[in-house]
């Protein structure tokens, strides 16, 4: 896969996954399951040059 299309796939893996975690409850297990995954994204995201400032809502 190109880099600009897995890029592309991340950053809206990272906007889905982000609406999921802002309807559910932060103490849940699958909050925590989608932390996991949120967290992971990021570290790709920010270590392929993309700023996360305007589009993370979660924030941690």
């Amino acid at each position: 896969m190109p880099e600009k299309e897995m890029l592309k796939v991340s950053i809206e893996e990272f906007s889905r996954l982000q609406d999921y975690m802002l309807a559910c409850e932060k103490d849940s297990a699958v909050y925590k399951l989608m932390l996991v995954r949120y967290l992971d994204l990021k570290a790709i995201l920010t270590s392929s040059g993309i700023n996360l400032t305007d589009i993370d809502r979660i924030k941690q």
